[in-house]
């Protein structure tokens, strides 16, 4: 029975990771942003995060977002300094075209930095997209 449910493979949606200038606290912050680059809006969007390497563990962290446009995007969470050099890891779901979808994105630890930036088209910004 189990081998009859298809989950598809989320495709045109991305986690990325930018460097941001924060005007209120004067600093540039890591943060975590789902693009969603499709034709169409995605629905009853998911996302759970957590950083590790070995016995070093983050906190689990959800969020719900409701709907993200076509070609737009929804900022996810900042991402301390810190935890950039353990794996980052960022499981979405959501529903599109009547369809459950589901994707984990990656940050490999020690992987992010200012020389990997490159400009993200509908961010509008630099960042690092998760493989």
């Amino acid at each position: 029975m189990r081998k009859d449910i298809e989950i598809p493979i989320a495709k045109d949606v991305h986690v990325a990771l930018a460097h941001d200038w924060d005007e209120e606290f004067l600093s540039r912050d890591w943060n975590a942003y789902l693009i969603n680059n499709r034709n169409s809006a995605i629905e009853m969007v998911l996302i759970v995060s957590k950083g590790y390497d070995g016995e070093t563990k983050t906190s689990t962290m959800r969020h719900a977002i409701g709907v993200i446009e076509a070609r737009s995007f929804a900022k996810i969470e900042l991402v301390q300094e810190e935890v950039l050099q353990l794996e980052n890891e960022f499981f979405v779901t959501f529903y599109a075209e009547g369809k459950l979808f589901e994707r984990k994105y990656i940050f490999r630890k020690n992987s992010i930095g200012e020389q990997e930036l490159q400009y993200l088209p509908i961010l509008e910004k630099e960042g690092l997209l998760g493989s």
